[in-house]
């Protein structure tokens, strides 16, 4: 086990994931804006990697199915519609903990100072925090904010902030997320450990970035701190 000065966390599927079902989430998306499905949430997840930066939620879901219904040869302009019935009926307030991440939260607390760098908007993902009742949990929190010169992991400038704000270097610091391309990738690039959860979602056979650890779930994560 390694004595960390700070432990930063990754929000969505690591600390939390949502109670929608994201099929259901897709189908009432397509419905809504009346045009046939023509893709699955693992093509759009496959897609997130090559899109370019977002200024807002909406730009980020309009460049999302655009790309998605540009791999399937349908029309990317239906991505304006899209982007705006997902947003309709997406609630950022149905989300629930992973396995082991209250638990995780409170041993990083008891280590010592916790940060949350997280790739989603202030607006968006206080919400999150909110419903699960762990806003006051972090003692820094970092939001992609591109306007402001945050862009989204794996950009260091995220991890930069959340450094400087607690006065860490990053040798001293380990970052717990579930994205290799995100997390594992951006604190790799600032010389931070890292933990990556495996959500079964993707392999590190398929993946040149490489965590510190690996852990089945946060619950194992006692055995690195």
């Amino acid at each position: 086990m390694t004595a960390y000065e700070a432990i930063y966390f990754d929000l969505d599927r690591t600390l939390c994931e949502p109670t929608q079902d994201a099929a259901t989430l897709l189908e009432s998306t397509f419905d809504r804006a009346d045009v046939d499905s023509f893709c699955t949430p693992a093509d759009l997840r496959a897609v997130v990697p090559s899109l370019p930066t977002a200024q807002t939620d909406r730009e980020f879901y309009e460049n999302l199915f655009a790309e998605a219904a540009s791999r399937a040869s349908v029309d990317p302009a239906v991505s304006s519609s899209l982007a705006d019935q997902y947003l309709e009926v997406q609630d950022p307030t149905a989300v629930q903990f992973r396995p082991g991440a209250k638990r995780a939260l409170e041993r990083a607390r008891e280590c010592g100072p916790v940060g949350l760098i997280t790739n989603g908007g202030r607006p968006t993902q206080t919400k999150k925090l909110d419903a699960l009742d762990i806003a006051d949990a972090f003692d820094v929190r970092v939001f992609t904010d591109p306007g402001a010169g945050i862009d989204p992991k794996p950009s260091t400038v995220p991890f930069e902030r959340a450094l400087a704000e607690l006065e860490v270097a990053a040798d001293a610091a380990i970052h717990v997320g579930d994205s290799l391309h995100a997390d594992i990738a951006g604190a790799n690039a600032m010389g931070i450990d890292s933990a990556w959860i495996d959500t079964g979602r993707a392999s590190l056979d398929d993946t040149p970035h490489r965590p510190t650890y690996e852990l089945p779930s946060l619950e194992a994560f006692e055995t690195i701190v």
